[in-house]
């Protein structure tokens, strides 16, 4: 059939007959051509402290104009905003919110960012793009929380007015993406690189599920991968199961397997691992020079910072990050 098109966004790369919509339900061919479903619609619109993305080395202690829009690339199991990310455009209840007006109320509740977030930002990828290039011009910041499965030209497209990026890196096997979210684990570690490669600060948040990717063998292989890849100053957030969606089953993660997940990743070298979706001082940045409290957070609270100029206030070690 003459009108068929294939999508070039994410890995999936769908094949759409006339009139059919993609996977990730908020794309569609309309005679050989794809339109967004969801461009200027929004279904998720909120003032967020950045640390809650999480971003723990970019601009802490400020606040982020969050969007989101129905859809995902992935099918995650364990999706903690299925009600939206697994949703059709017409199943959410949505804004009317284009770029210019996303710029003029992020200005208005004094955010210094604007972040694309709660379900995969690919998925509104024109949405975005547009967003963020407007907010360049009124010295705006732009991140998002991204699952990073989307193909290498429109992401080095994005990175040029993408400031941060925090990726879930859901675990470091072929088999957990296929069985559980329906996808590939390399397009993920080559979009990791990527974003490093383009000059993108980057955080990383691995969630740790019981039976599923808490093996010390695999978290292990991770850091030293990311420690390779893209260097031991970024950021990793390890963040706490808790029963969603289709993994009801299973028991929040055990606070020894994420205490045992943290050390591994020091030990393999990565200076920076927090531990999220839990109270503790595994929130907070320690210097890795002299060891000295740097960030002290309470939930997404930040209590005290003695980062100045991007160098610990006690020993002048550089830390890494975007704190301007």
């Amino acid at each position: 059939m003459a009108n068929k098109v294939q999508c070039e966004l994410c890995p999936t790369e769908c094949v759409l007959e006339d009139y059919q919509v993609g996977g990730c339900r908020v794309r569609i061919n309309k005679g050989g051509v794809l339109y967004s479903l969801v461009y200027g619609k929004p279904c998720a619109v909120a003032v967020d402290p950045i640390e809650k993305k999480p971003f723990f080395h970019f601009l802490p202690a400020t606040t982020a104009f969050s969007i989101a829009t129905a859809g995902c690339v992935l099918g995650c199991k364990f999706c903690q905003n299925w009600q939206i990310s697994q949703a059709k455009p017409e199943e959410t209840d949505n804004k009317d919110l284009m770029p210019d007006e996303v710029i003029r109320q992020a200005i208005f509740y004094n955010c210094r960012t604007i972040t694309y977030t709660y379900t995969e930002p690919a998925v509104f990828y024109e949405y975005m793009y547009d967003t963020a290039k407007i907010a360049k011009n009124f010295d705006l910041k732009n991140a998002m929380h991204t699952c990073g499965y989307i193909n290498e030209k429109p992401l080095k497209e994005l990175t040029k007015y993408m400031d941060a990026a925090d990726v879930d890196l859901k675990a470091f096997t072929e088999d957990f993406y296929s069985r559980i979210c329906g996808g590939r684990l390399k397009p993920v570690l080559e979009s990791l690189v990527l974003l490093k490669k383009q000059g993108v600060w980057l955080e990383i948040t691995n969630l740790v599920i019981p039976t599923l990717n808490d093996d010390m063998n695999k978290i292990k292989a991770m850091c030293k991968w990311i420690a390779g890849n893209l260097g031991a100053d970024v950021p990793l957030h390890f963040s706490r199961f808790f029963p969603y969606y289709k993994l009801k089953d299973l028991p929040p993660t055990p606070l020894e397997t994420l205490k045992d997940a943290r050390n591994t990743a020091m030990n393999a070298g990565l200076k920076y691992v927090y531990l999220g979706n839990l109270r503790s001082e595994t929130e907070n940045t320690y210097c890795p020079g002299c060891k000295k409290l740097l960030i002290e957070r309470i939930g997404y609270n930040v209590r005290q910072n003695n980062i100045n100029n991007a160098k610990c206030n006690f020993c002048g070690t550089v830390i890494s990050g975007i704190w301007s």
